[in-house]
């Protein structure tokens, strides 16, 4: 690349739109304008540091069978009961939080990741974008529950084999976002005036089209964080996800399900754990909306 051309990109970088280069400092001052996703951040930092310090937490090992102990109701000794194998429910719902932010964190990251690695070489390179857009629409036409379903019957049941599930899920969903972002991209002044000056495509990508990109694919990652744990809850409930050996809210919804008229702490504990988190990662996303749109904080 010339010196004329890196002169070029570099001013052409200078003439990104006001708004969104104000972006990162608008965040605190609209964080405050927006207490929920204060709150929101604030409880998932404290559902990541509960999943972190879980051995520290007056837990058991939460595969410690107590036959003697089965079905307890919450009390001093077992504070949210025990199941129908006498396993301490606070121990495996701690541990629980683990193995479902775990998933959702990764699945979010991922599909993340490679769909915004598609979306951008899609929404740039018009040659494989029919190609890849085709492709992205037939896993899109498959109910998304249905085809981790079928993953999963294919694959050995484990951890790995849920985020592989739902990452394959998920990354269409991103790319198309990315793509109709780096659609109306592409045409902007500073872009056209960085081709013009012969920047390198990857150096536009990526000087260019991606810090634009940004804002609404961290949004989208919220979503799909909290999405990743409800399907994992999902495919637990109908036993096509995590192992019942690996304690996860979702199979321990599943294995109390049918005992929950007479036992209702069974369920209500990882339900509730499960929905503050889903909760908190939406009320963040809500709050990153309105941070990182430019067209909402100019309103």
């Amino acid at each position: 690349m010339s010196a004329a051309g890196d002169a070029a990109g570099d001013a052409a970088a200078l003439a990104l739109p006001a708004a969104v280069a104000r972006a990162p400092r608008r965040l605190p001052r609209v964080l405050r304008r927006h207490p929920g996703a204060c709150l929101g951040g604030l409880l998932l930092l404290a559902m990541l540091g509960v999943a972190i310090a879980a051995p520290w937490l007056g837990t058991i090992d939460p595969a410690t069978l107590l036959p003697r102990a089965r079905l307890r109701d919450p009390s001093a000794q077992y504070w949210f009961g025990t199941d129908m194998m006498g396993r301490d429910l606070y121990s495996r719902v701690i541990y629980g939080a683990r193995v479902s932010l775990l998933i959702g964190f990764t699945v979010a990251g991922l599909s993340c990741l490679l769909g915004m690695a598609i979306g951008l070489v899609s929404g740039f390179l018009r040659g494989v974008d029919g190609v890849l857009m085709r492709v992205m629409d037939g896993i899109m036409a498959i109910p998304s529950i249905l085809l981790a379903i079928a993953l999963m019957a294919l694959l050995r049941g484990s951890v790995v084999t849920v985020i592989i599930a739902l990452t394959v899920v998920d990354v269409p969903r991103v790319a198309r976002l990315v793509r109709g972002v780096t659609l109306s991209l592409r045409e902007e002044v500073f872009v056209q005036a960085a081709i013009a000056a012969g920047t390198r495509t990857p150096m536009i990508i990526l000087r260019h089209i991606l810090p634009n990109a940004l804002p609404p694919i961290i949004v989208q990652a919220t979503y799909l964080l909290g999405s990743a744990m409800l399907a994992e809850a999902t495919l637990s409930f109908i036993g096509a996800g995590t192992p019942p050996t690996v304690p996860s809210w979702g199979n321990i919804v599943a294995e109390g399900r049918t005992l929950w008229q007479v036992k209702p702490h069974l369920i209500f504990f990882p339900a509730i754990f499960l929905s503050l988190a889903v909760l908190a990662v939406n009320l963040l996303g809500d709050g990153l909306r309105d941070a990182l749109d430019p067209r909402e904080a100019e309103r």
